[in-house]
């Protein structure tokens, strides 16, 4: 009987492990989520609280926006391009190559610009963040500042969500310039295209909304990836293998982030 009872108790705990496994792992994912929301949260009311610290500011504002310029600028110009090359072959077939370029810029400017800078910001800053702010994290350099009274996240954290907020719809409108001049060159230069027909349906049919809530999704993403990548190093831990982990897991939450609040968004603006 005791023998009997031994193996059913095996067989139970065999059985809870995995559920209990599954419920650590969404308890954990709720209360990050939850942790990220309030240091967000707190991260915003600060922004108007003294002391104002502007050089902090540009700093991040730089690091954000003219060190992310680059690669903005370079994915635009072939992004551009390479949409308007497949757009001219399949409209080809049915006669219709003067509506290229309106399509290229209605989706630059309502979703492959704001995606698509919003992730090599990701993939450039969010994890410069992680990694400076975790760096300072694991060799108690956060724990020193909140010792001398000086509040981290308002030091740390809230400049560079703000910068990042400013700078992103910046970036994807110089996305949308350099995508549409990649795309212009490439339907007329190499594809044939009528110049005027490109501009025309241009000019028509894209509104000065589809810029705006092109900015508007640019901004959120912003911070949203700033954010998520600050939350990573300010809560970073366990030595260099922890800054390491946090920077990777701040750059895949983040494109993750970026693609779920775009469709989500583009469902109640453009529907």
């Amino acid at each position: 009987m005791g023998a009997d009872q031994g193996s059913g108790q095996t067989w139970i705990d065999r059985l809870k492990a995995p559920i209990e496994a599954v419920g650590h792992s969404a308890i954990s994912a709720v209360e990050s989520v939850g942790a990220w929301g309030l240091l967000a949260a707190r991260a915003l009311l600060l922004t108007f609280r003294p002391p104002y610290r502007l050089r902090v500011f540009f700093d991040a504002m730089q690091d954000v926006g003219v060190g992310s310029l680059f690669i903005v600028l370079l994915t635009g110009v072939f992004a551009g391009a390479v949409f308007s090359l497949q757009s001219v072959a399949a409209f080809r077939l049915f006669n219709a190559e003067s509506l290229v370029g309106a399509t290229v810029a209605l989706t630059l400017s309502r979703e492959l610009g704001p995606v698509l800078t919003a992730l090599m910001v990701a993939g450039r800053s969010a994890s410069s963040m992680a990694t400076t702010l975790g760096t300072m994290r694991v060799t108690e350099q956060i724990d020193a500042m909140e010792v001398m009274a000086v509040d981290a996240v308002h030091y740390l954290v809230t400049p560079r969500i703000v910068a990042t907020v400013l700078m992103m719809p910046m970036l994807s409108m110089l996305f949308l310039m350099v995508g549409m001049t990649g795309a212009y060159a490439v339907a007329i230069g190499l594809m044939g295209v009528d110049a005027g027909s490109f501009l025309i349906n241009v000019e028509q049919m894209v509104q000065p909304s589809d810029l705006t809530n092109g900015a508007i999704k640019a901004a959120v993403f912003g911070f949203a990836v700033s954010a998520i990548g600050c939350y990573k190093g300010f809560t970073a831990s366990g030595g260099a293998k922890g800054v390491g982990e946090a920077t990777t897991s701040a750059v895949v939450v983040s494109s993750v982030m970026i693609l779920v609040l775009n469709y989500f968004m583009t469902a109640i603006m453009f529907t």
